[in-house]
């Protein structure tokens, strides 16, 4: 593959560059490395001055809003938005249910819903998971029962991000009891502000607020609102999970990361010398920044077949497992070389989690996310399909075991 940017390319980025430097938020700017709590209106502020551009969606083919970008320009976009440190757009709707609508959806779903993903006007979350139906996914109980014109939709979903703010979720229920378990599987569109929804918090080992558990008793959903065929869901749940598993990879924000592990380094000391000097230190950060390295060029390569009309395939758990694995790293990283002044943020284990310290932080600035963030990513490795899943899927349609 060619890595070097061709003028095109190279005017491309720096219009990205000066957009972003010019239009960015500057409420926004530093707000995830201070640590303050994002709101909403945060993640929608971004979004709706990327969509006012035209750039919300580049994934998304340009009869649907897209930006008809190459795969080298929305290579750069993600590199140039990670190194400005900009808020992530959020995934449920413009990289999962939006795809999924426009590949399985009905014209009048299409018309309806896609319009209102790129303006941000919905805000959706993910009813998959389930209590023992996790990376075991086709085991779901959710159960969706015909009434007339509706579904009538009992079970309960967990680890639901960001459920608490959503408009609207795409749900897997199942509409056949009787039949083998990925056979029996619809895909549900829901608005959760359906009486019979309560959503619950679940805090995190970060201290924070971002999953929930949503339960749904008599739910009313109309017959319109379904997906693609009855009980022919897990072809739109495959699907997705493709997507979100590309997506997972996270390399832009990855290279940015170990930047800032540098620049720690750099300023802590180790003894009498900046901790960046130390050998070993300097041996994981250049084995993490190596493997990163080979995963930026498998994630081109995935950007290069779809663009060429091919979906992700048994790839994106390739990217799935190298990507989320390096984030673990790059997070113990970080901890290892903010050292003690780490130590007070190990939320819940004190009075921080109730809000009820308001003592002035200590240390410097960067070191007050590095324990919750490292808390926080020990989820990578499980959401999207396990780990070991992957490796599976992998074996299985790569290998031919």
């Amino acid at each position: 593959m060619d890595m070097e940017f061709s003028p095109e390319d190279l005017a491309f980025q720096k219009e990205v560059r000066e957009f972003i430097a010019e239009n960015y938020p500057a409420e926004l700017r530093g707000k995830q490395d201070e640590g303050d709590e994002l709101g909403k209106e945060d993640f929608l502020a971004w979004h709706r001055i990327l969509y006012k551009k035209g750039w919300v969606a580049p994934a998304w083919p340009v009869e649907y809003g897209g930006t008809g970008w190459t795969p080298t320009q929305r290579f750069i976009f993600s590199e140039e938005t990670a190194r400005a440190d900009c808020i992530r757009l959020m995934p449920f709707g413009l990289a999962m249910v939006g795809p999924v609508i426009y590949t399985f959806g009905t014209p009048e779903q299409k018309a309806h819903f896609l319009p209102r993903i790129l303006s941000g006007e919905d805000w959706w979350c993910q009813g998959y998971s389930e209590p023992g139906a996790g990376s075991d996914l086709a085991s779901l109980r959710t159960a969706a029962v015909r009434d007339g014109d509706d579904y009538i939709v009992n079970g309960q979903k967990t680890w639901t991000t960001m459920a608490q703010h959503a408009d609207w979720g795409f749900f897997l229920v199942r509409t056949d009891k009787d039949a083998k378990q990925q056979e029996g599987i619809s895909f549900l569109l829901v608005d959760m502000k359906s009486p019979g929804i309560t959503v619950r918090p679940i805090i995190t080992l970060g201290g924070e607020h971002e999953v929930n558990e949503v339960w749904l008793e008599d739910v009313r959903v109309p017959q319109s609102q379904r997906v693609y065929e009855e009980n022919k869901g897990w072809t739109c749940a495959k699907f997705l999970l493709a997507h979100e598993r590309t997506g997972i990879a996270g390399v832009a924000s990855s290279k940015r990361g170990i930047e800032k592990v540098k620049e720690i380094a750099r300023t802590e000391l180790d003894g009498d010398k900046p901790l960046f000097a130390n050998p070993f230190f300097k041996r994981k950060l250049a084995e993490l920044e190596i493997d990163l390295t080979a995963l930026e060029f498998t994630e081109l390569r995935s950007l290069a077949g779809a663009n060429a009309g091919k979906g992700p395939g048994p790839e994106s758990s390739l990217l799935k497992i190298k990507g989320s694995e390096i984030q673990q790293r790059l997070t113990e990283l970080t901890l290892e070389a903010v050292g003690h002044y780490g130590a007070p943020y190990f939320r819940g284990f004190g009075a921080n989690d109730l809000g009820g310290d308001n003592e002035h932080p200590i240390g410097p600035d960067y070191a007050h996310r590095a324990a919750p963030t490292y808390f926080n990513m020990r989820k990578t490795t499980i959401y999207g399909g396990s780990n070991e899943i992957q490796r599976n899927i992998i074996a299985k349609m790569v290998l031919g075991l």
